[in-house]
């Protein structure tokens, strides 16, 4: 090999080092702030006084294809403590199978009980997600705007705890956090949930509460209408309409706020092959929404640190990318430039932000810390083996010039029962990136084999996590389709095939 190709992969290699290792300084500074904010009691939202007048909400309520939920959904929305006066519901329905049918029963029934309750059915689906809100937008009556995913389960007094925070008039979306219905179901559930849980209840407290930007989530949040319009509205140029607006909105000036002690479960997805896909849409949307408003962000007149942090934040996904090369270097490096090898270890020490995240989150889910202790060896072979399918989401998002299809994850309204995972219309079928997965452990195993003589063992947790963490999201996911195949089909009959 020439010099001049051993000098490219030693540059690469340092770069991609570098790269995780100030993403996992961000971990461990999340983790300082939060335990800062802790610390000062600052954690829980402040108290604010119910208003003598409430203002008109409008709740939004996208669908798409979500037949076993909708009815637990639009029933509690139902049941929000409002005043009837001041509420209206949209159910914003792409649908193309029986959940329009099941929509227009329930509608009826709820519109006959006195709320004010209207289906607004699309049949192109134009702009996905954020194409269903805008087009909402233009017949919503309401100040304040919530919206809420099929699988989401609002308490009866969502409303009444969130709405008092708009007495701020610089507030412009409030986010509050999101449960698990199902977070017991499965090892793998409850792994995902303790990552949801530190994105939650470490990250955006964090965020918040040092006044750094954070993002809308998508769903079980509140919106300024004045805010949505005053920041462009929804767009449709990136699978994250929701990171978009946020950080388009706090350019603006506009506030995001967020309440963690307000919870609103939702649904995992329990199928492995439904959550890889979630993953690349959270990922490649991410990832378009850098590569959209980082110029714009670098000029905003913020300062310079929540600048900084805020760039560090929307380009998180890189992570998997550099961790993919690591490995992929790793060999090369190892037999032709071994000095380097020893950086490794040292760059391993940001690797540590993570886990401590994970640790330190405390919630009602997994309250007890050995509880934590034994989901995160799961949790961080999950980070490994699903690097390959955020590597090619991130690819995409930075080099295609389409937007790409808003792949819905499916609900299937699971619990904490096993086995309630059935093969359905919405079950998804494998990818052949499963391929990729075993390739990838199996070459980790190769580095592993040629490494381990040079280097010692003192290499072999850092490689193995790469088999582990290939070979389980692989093997599982065959498993689990395997299973899927041979249960009987419970279908629901699509209207078309759109």
């Amino acid at each position: 090999m020439s010099h001049a190709i051993t000098v490219l992969l030693e540059f690469v290699y340092l770069l991609a080092l570098l790269g995780l290792a100030i993403y996992g300084f961000n971990n461990l500074l999340t983790t300082i702030l939060y335990l800062v904010a802790r610390k000062r009691g600052q954690v829980a939202s402040p108290e604010v006084p119910q208003p003598k007048t409430w203002q008109r909400v409008t709740v939004q309520l996208p669908v798409y294809n979500e037949y076993y939920t909708v009815e637990r959904l639009i029933g509690a929305v139902a049941q929000f403590d409002y005043p009837r006066d001041r509420l209206q519901v949209q159910v914003l329905d792409d649908s193309t199978d029986d959940t329009t049918l099941s929509l227009r029963r329930l509608v009826d029934q709820y519109r006959a009980q006195g709320l004010d309750i209207e289906l607004i059915h699309r049949t192109d689906r134009a702009g996905f997600k954020a194409g269903a809100l805008d087009n909402g937008l233009k017949t919503a009556t309401g100040d304040l705007i919530a919206v809420f995913d099929a699988d989401f389960f609002p308490a009866p007094d969502w409303l009444k705890r969130t709405v008092p925070q708009f007495a701020d008039l610089n507030l412009g979306c409030l986010q509050t956090r999101w449960g698990h219905l199902n977070q017991k179901y499965s090892l793998f559930t409850r792994a995902v949930a303790l990552g949801i849980d530190g994105h939650f209840m470490i990250e955006q407290t964090a965020r918040s509460r040092s006044n750094l930007f954070l993002n809308f989530n998508g769903t079980a949040g509140l919106w300024r209408r004045a805010c949505i319009e005053d920041a462009g509205g929804w767009k449709a140029d990136t699978l994250t309409e929701d990171l978009d607006l946020s950080y388009r909105a706090q350019m603006r000036g506009w506030r995001v706020g967020y309440m963690p002690d307000v919870v609103v479960p939702a649904e995992i997805p329990a199928q492995i092959e439904a959550f890889k896909r979630q993953q690349f849409r959270w990922a490649k949307g991410s990832i378009q929404t850098a590569r959209k408003l980082v110029p714009a962000l670098f000029n905003a007149d913020i300062p310079e640190h929540v600048r900084l942090l805020g760039v560090i934040h929307i380009t998180g996904y890189l992570v998997a990318p550099l961790m993919l090369l690591i490995l992929l270097l790793m060999l090369p490096i190892g037999l032709l430039a071994p000095q380097y090898m020893r950086l490794f270890s040292w760059s391993m020490v940001a690797s540590f932000g993570p886990p401590l995240l994970y640790l330190v989150t405390n919630t009602e889910y997994v309250p007890r810390l050995v509880d934590r202790l034994r989901l995160l060896p799961m949790l961080v072979i999950l980070g490994f083996g699903l690097s390959l399918n955020n590597s090619l989401a991130v690819l995409e998002g930075l080099f295609s010039s389409e937007t790409g299809v808003f792949v819905r994850t499916p609900k299937m309204n699971l619990t904490n029962q096993s086995g309630e995972l059935t093969r359905n219309s919405y079950t998804m079928t494998l990818s052949p990136m499963v391929l990729g997965e075993l390739g990838l452990a199996l070459y980790a195993l190769v580095a592993l084999f040629f490494l381990t003589p040079r280097f010692g063992l003192g290499i072999m947790p850092w490689v193995l996590v790469y088999v582990g963490g290939f070979s389980y999201v692989a093997f599982a996911n065959l498993l689990q389709n395997w299973q899927l195949n041979r249960a009987p089909l419970k279908a629901t009959r699509l209207a078309s095939s759109k």
